[in-house]
């Protein structure tokens, strides 16, 4: 079939994509999504993603794995991908975070013409449908519901105040005015209407309600295998479904959405890339773009878990199991509970130094054990909390495993490659030490896992090394600039060919200090109007 457009990946930024540009009922428009349709129980439901995340099964999750990390004692890390229409915004803990204003003022600064704070928050405000209206800093009226937690623990608070007598302050917005400080984050997830607690992931906000348009058209199972080229420019998508191969042809623009390992594997699996890589792999090169997959940045991450006695929370035992049934039946009612839960309802960003310009290390305080992404459970009750540094030195790459498009891309973000990253997020292991040892949570703490013994620096770094993984903030493998390594230029478009474009977290040429959903639906908006401009 024919399109005007076709987008491979229907995530966070392929929803976006393919809503806004379908707004023109003269366009046609051809999503390709390789996981369903997004509309799950377990995705509506926040508290679900405790059995989507851990990939065990592989429920909505592509559940990729990295190769073995130095910096990890030879471990192989984890990278849960959400595999349904909205992408990782199925599948993720839905706080609403864009990063500090200066990391967009960096991206200009280092030749992203268009991409300064000052002209990427046009972008953020016409997504956002906050809860508290629109300010300065916010929209109230976009597609993407942001708002406050339905029902956040005392636990929760109760970290915002262990925070404040570390004399960290209370920041009620950190996509306010300054980012630094501790307290609860908002969310996206559906307010004050029928869907009230419901998770609204970009699919829901953008896709879903555009999908009766007769101009979008969505195949979902439908894995994309390679890019068409004509000479220098892309007509199209190869794709496969269980009826078989098929072709979605673009006589405009190919749009390739698969986040920052799907779309780089993508790219090279069509012959585009470092050519003698792709030689490597049994490849043929189209296009010789030696930066296609370097540049991987991730947010490192490590834990500190604390057993309890109280019982407010989430976790394993006979009064959990009856607490998660009342939940689920309030849930249902009305929206709030526990079931409701983003489950990481506190956090902070901290400065490492006062002398710091902004901050480089964030917390994510959770109301549940935390242990291996879920993957590894513990009897009773407990919480956790998550330090990691917002922006690392250290930078990895995705290349292919093999020539199959079935096939797993190979990840490796050298984590800890760059011992800068090491010496920092002990530094911030030690803060958070401090924060969990506060008397605010006194009445919560009964014993801390693993890391109890610790107390030199050797100490924890080696807990450190033995424990530490991903926060699920993988960019940058597709990046925008000007110089010979990038892979796209500051209006998305793949250098030196036409007719197609990346748009998605790989496309970030450094790292945000904070979580990338939001930035990457920000990304989306922004590409759309760009599109439109070069159809006018």
């Amino acid at each position: 079939m024919k399109f005007d457009y076709v987008i491979a990946g229907g995530g966070s930024a392929g929803s976006v994509i393919a809503a806004r540009l379908s707004e023109d009922p003269a366009v046609s428009v051809c999503l390709l999504e390789a996981g369903g349709e997004g509309k799950d129980m377990l995705i509506r439901a926040p508290a679900g993603v405790v059995a989507l995340l851990p990939g065990r099964p592989k429920i909505k999750n592509w559940a990729f794995e990295t190769v073995p990390q130095p910096g990890l004692n030879g471990r192989k890390g984890y990278q849960p991908r959400g595999k349904a229409l909205g992408g990782s915004s199925a599948i993720n803990a839905m706080l609403y975070i864009r990063g500090h204003r200066r990391d967009y003022d960096d991206w200009a600064e280092a030749g992203c013409t268009g991409w300064s704070w000052d002209e990427v928050l046009p972008y953020f405000k016409r997504a956002e449908g906050n809860q508290r209206g629109t300010d300065a800093l916010h929209g109230g009226e976009g597609p993407l519901r942001v708002g406050e937690q339905q029902s956040p623990r005392p636990l929760s608070r109760a970290f915002v105040a262990a925070c404040g007598e570390n004399q960290i302050r209370l920041n009620e917005d950190f996509n306010g005015e300054e980012q630094e400080g501790a307290g609860l984050y908002q969310v996206t997830q559906f307010w004050g209407e029928r869907r009230n607690g419901e998770r609204c992931s970009a699919a829901a906000a953008y896709l879903h309600p555009a999908m009766g348009r007769k101009n979008l058209t969505v195949v979902t199972g439908a894995h994309a295998t390679g890019i068409v080229l004509d000479g220098k420019r892309a007509i199209g998508v190869r794709y496969r479904t269980a009826n078989g191969e098929a072709f979605a042809q673009a006589a405009r623009e190919v749009v390739v959405s698969g986040g920052a390992f799907g779309s780089p594997q993508l790219l090279l699996l069509s012959g585009i890339g470092p050519a003698g890589e792709l030689a490597a792999r049994g490849v043929a090169s189209a296009h010789d773009l030696p930066g296609v997959g370097k540049n991987l940045q991730d947010h490192l991450d490590f834990i500190i878990s604390w057993k309890s006695r109280e019982t407010d929370m989430f976790g394993l035992g006979a009064k959990g199991t009856v607490n998660l049934v009342k939940n689920i039946l309030q849930w249902r009612r009305d929206g709030t509970g526990m079931i409701a839960t983003p489950y990481a309802e506190g956090g902070a960003f901290l400065k490492s130094d006062p002398s710091q310009e902004r901050p480089d290390l964030q917390l994510h305080f959770v109301i549940a054990i935390v242990d291996d992404h879920g993957r590894k459970l513990h009897m009773g009750y407990g919480f956790s909390c998550h330090v990691c540094v917002l922006r690392p030195h250290s930078r990895g790459e995705v290349t292919l495993a093999s020539a199959d498009p079935l096939a797993a891309p190979s990840i490796d973000p050298r984590y800890l490659s760059d011992e800068r990253d090491a010496a920092l997020l002990l530094k911030g292991t030690k803060m958070m030490r401090s924060i969990l040892a506060a008397p605010a949570l006194a009445r919560y703490r009964d014993k801390e896992l693993y890391s109890a013994g610790a107390t030199s620096d050797a100490e924890l770094m080696s807990h450190i090394r033995a424990r530490a993984d991903t926060i699920y903030h993988p960019v940058g493998t597709c990046r925008m600039g000007t110089d010979d390594m990038a892979v796209v230029d500051p209006q998305l478009r793949v250098r030196g060919l036409s007719g197609l474009r990346v748009v998605d977290a790989s496309v970030m040429p450094t790292l945000i200090g904070g979580n990338t959903n939001a930035p990457t639906i920000m990304i989306a908006e922004k590409a759309a109007d760009m599109m439109k401009a070069a159809a006018a």
